[in-house]
């Protein structure tokens, strides 16, 4: 059992390095973190495979919005995926205000991010609390 909880606590670890490296513009960090066949998923589905296109989508992201970052709340660990409930900043409206994340984590690496509309439906599958209770 100390061995399952240490590698979830891992993964959680590397969920918020990961997302440290977003908030902090961070492409050598977040590069770092991501397994080879990484996949990012955005809210709308769009989605980017592979560790050098995202890297440079994430290039490019940051280029155009330098003041966005996330802001974690709640964090719940299902099976291999890390769910996380809080909230995104940034002067562009569409980019701001609540969210989740799901994260896939193996052997140290994010294989999958994923930004989601944050729902009460979704929250509950993830086993995250509804909005507003801890």
């Amino acid at each position: 059992m100390d061995g399952r909880r240490d590698e979830l606590t891992g993964a959680v670890d590397v969920v918020r390095r990961f997302n440290a490296a977003i908030n902090e513009r961070n492409l050598h960090v977040l590069a770092s973190l991501m397994s080879d066949d990484h996949i990012f998923v955005d809210s709308a589905g769009g989605g980017v495979r592979g560790k050098p296109a995202c890297v440079e989508a994430w290039r490019g992201f940051f280029a155009a919005f330098p003041d966005y970052r996330n802001v974690f709340a709640e964090t719940a660990v299902r099976g291999d995926v890390v769910a996380v409930a809080g909230y995104s900043v940034c002067s562009t409206p569409e980019l701001a205000g609540p969210a989740l994340w799901t994260a896939r984590v193996t052997g140290g690496l994010v294989e999958e991010w994923w930004v989601r509309e944050d729902t009460p439906d979704l929250r509950h599958e993830l086993g995250l609390p509804p909005a507003g209770r801890p």
